[in-house]
């Protein structure tokens, strides 16, 4: 396949975000890992590259923050990429001893190493590397200016394929339509949902403003050491069955992304109930801003209820609009030093990252490689535990990312997650009311 000519873009501005995430000392990436059942073919993937991901204007340009001695406006500025000097390949010992621990190594040296930025902000580690999940690994970092994880992991995977038609762009698991119903009962469906939204959309955004401007979470271990600094040394993943997750699921009507999040609030339960004894504890999640409320010893299946409430409120609300809006409001009013310090405030009074992706629901290849997994998580932000999910075929992949002043055992919290879902897996096969579906 020959390489597409590469088309110099024009300059283009950097978004208030590409500009806050470009600042000293604000550098942030997105880590995506992607597990192959096959060895590495490093041609192919330079020309896939070529052919594909170069041909976006921010992969072949180079960032301009505009805060050197010479001020000028902050912009993306095009140049001619060699796709050569993007990707790595490292030599490593085919016999090496623990290849899994060789990988979280890895992939946190790379993290924590500073980005050239001379060049479009972008890298390929190819690792011919055999590890308990895959026949080779390919780690992906992009510079969060570049876009934010969704859109990121979205261009990534337009770079892939089906295995079943070489052609085609993979799917997604689309949520089912419920039927129509008559029209009197539509418009009275209508009204009580803008009510409903209505509503939520005042309480979220006034518990969001709260949390901003005076709540904290509780003192926990997950805060780290009043003063100190916290920044991500640390990077394991996990897979698990989607089939285990959808047994839950299905045994108590919810959805996938409700039993995930109870699944996690147990593991975390269990994990502080090991650090930290008292009253309940109140978690808050950095990106979102909405609690979690942990108590400890409770019912397992207790968590996946408790977190359909919260999860059923966030979606009736027009919150993370306004959180958005707000943001921007502070960069164009008060300036960028100002949206820094907002950001930074808000990572300070909260304790977890969580966040959770749906992937493809068929084997896809990322240029001529079947793809066993794919993990993501970021660095970069001051907070000491990010919780990311991602969902792959009938696969789960759960990616921790840790200070390890903060969560010294990351594995152990990984098997309490882990657990707990075998826990609420057992408690539903118990009851009887379980059934699989696809």
């Amino acid at each position: 396949m020959a390489a597409a000519k590469q088309v110099m873009p024009s300059e283009e501005p950097l978004s208030p975000f590409s500009r806050l995430f470009s600042m000293p000392g604000q550098d942030c990436f997105n880590i995506i890992t992607i597990g192959c059942k096959t060895e590495g073919n490093v041609h192919a993937i330079v020309e896939g590259l070529k052919n594909t991901l170069i041909n976006h204007p921010r992969f072949s340009s180079i960032l301009e923050t505009g805060l050197g001695e010479h001020k000028v406006k902050a912009k993306w500025i095009p140049t001619t990429v060699k796709v050569e000097d993007h990707v790595i390949v490292p030599d490593i010992d085919p016999n090496i001893e623990n290849p899994d621990q060789f990988l979280e190594d890895y992939t946190t040296n790379m993290a924590l190493s500073p980005m050239d930025k001379s060049k479009p902000l972008w890298e390929f580690h190819l690792l011919q590397l055999k590890t308990s999940y895959a026949g080779s690994v390919a780690v992906a970092r992009f510079h969060h200016s570049l876009g934010d994880g969704m859109s990121l992991m979205s261009l990534l995977l337009a770079c892939t394929r089906k295995t079943c038609d070489l052609e085609a762009l993979p799917t997604f698991v689309v949520p089912k339509k419920s039927k129509a119903s008559p029209i009197c009962w539509s418009l009275i469906a209508w009204f009580w949902f803008i009510v409903r939204l209505l509503f939520h959309t005042c309480v979220e955004v006034f518990k969001s403003m709260v949390i901003v401007c005076f709540a904290r979470d509780n003192v926990t271990p997950l805060k780290g050491k009043p003063g100190a600094t916290i920044s991500v040394n640390k990077f394991i993943h996990r897979i698990f069955s989607l089939d285990d997750v959808k047994v839950v699921k299905n045994a108590m009507n919810m959805t996938v992304n409700d039993v995930l999040l109870g699944v996690v609030q147990a593991g975390l339960s269990r994990y502080l109930s090991q650090k930290f004894a008292g009253k309940p504890i109140k978690l808050s999640i950095g990106y979102v801003l909405f609690p979690l409320w942990i108590r400890l010893e409770e019912d397992t299946l207790e968590y996946i209820r408790r977190a359909k409430i919260t999860m059923d409120r966030k979606k009736l609300s027009l919150e993370p609009i306004f959180s958005f809006a707000l943001l921007k409001f502070t960069m164009k009013v008060f300036g960028l030093k100002a949206l820094k310090n907002l950001v930074n405030s808000i990572f300070s009074r909260t304790s977890v990252i969580f966040t959770n992706v749906v992937g493809p629901d068929e084997e896809i290849s990322f240029f001529d490689h079947e793809i066993s997994y794919i993990a993501a998580s970021s660095c970069g932000v001051p907070q000491g535990l990010t919780i990311h999910i991602q969902s792959y075929v009938k696969k789960v992949i759960i990616n921790l990312a840790v200070d390890l002043n903060v969560v010294p055992d990351p594995h152990h919290l990984c098997d309490l997650i882990i657990d707990s879902l075998n826990s609420m897996k057992s408690a539903v096969v118990e009851m009887g009311s379980y059934k699989l579906d696809v």
